[in-house]
This record gives C-alpha cells, structure tokens and sequence, in this order.
C-alpha cells in the first residue's frame, strides 16, 4: 500500500504541477496583456490561485516521498494537498484528474497502519 501511494502520489503531484505552471502562466499573461472581453479574463482570487499553483504540488510531491517511510505523514500532506487545490483552484475536469488521485494516494498512506516493517504509525 505505501507503494502505492507513493507512486499515485508522484503520478498526482507531477500532474498538479503542471496544471499549476499553467494557472500561474495565465494569470501572469493576462497581469501582462490585459483582459480580452469575453475571451480572457483575470480570474477572481488571484493570489489564491497562484499560491495553491506553487504550494499544493510541492505537498503532493512530498507526501508521496515520504509516504513509503513515514505514511502518517506522507498521506496527511497528500490530504492537504488536496484540500488546497480544491479551495484554490475549484474543481474542474483538469483538477479532478490530480486531486483524485493525491486522494486516494493519501488515504491508501493512512490505511497502511501496520506494515510489514516494525516501524507502524499507529
């Protein structure tokens, strides 16, 4: 299970961080050139977007690292990771794809409470 999730993990946070280069792009480029009308338009929480853009794959990434050694921790960062892209970036069909997946990376981390090795988080 700890592979797993390290592996699902990895999977979502590269996927989560290249969703949020492009978040960050585009509220660069319309900071830069302006809105079109109707076509592209600044987003409502700019800070929001960016900072959850740059923070929550970073979680990810690391959770799914530290989720083959310390699971407790790795499956709770990925479980925030989660919630910061929900609350930052909404949910859409191109943060579904991550989010979905960093979740049941970090709920297969929690899960494994007894591994095979002497080390068990709980």
């Amino acid at each position: 299970m700890r592979n797993a999730a390290l592996i699902l993990g990895m999977i979502g946070g590269l996927m989560g961080l290249i969703i949020g280069v492009f978040s960050y792009g585009y509220t660069e480029a319309i900071d830069h050139f302006g809105e079109v009308e109707g076509l592209f338009e600044q987003v409502a929480n700019v800070d929001a977007i960016r900072a959850t853009a740059v923070l929550s794959p970073i979680l990810a990434l690391a959770g799914a690292g530290m989720a083959k050694v310390r699971a407790l921790w790795g499956g709770a960062l990925l479980l925030i990771s989660v919630a910061g892209m929900y609350l930052g970036m909404g949910f859409g069909f191109f943060t579904l794809w991550p989010m979905a997946f960093c979740g049941v990376a970090g709920i297969m981390a929690l899960a494994a409470g007894k591994p095979d090795e002497p080390k068990a988080h709980f």
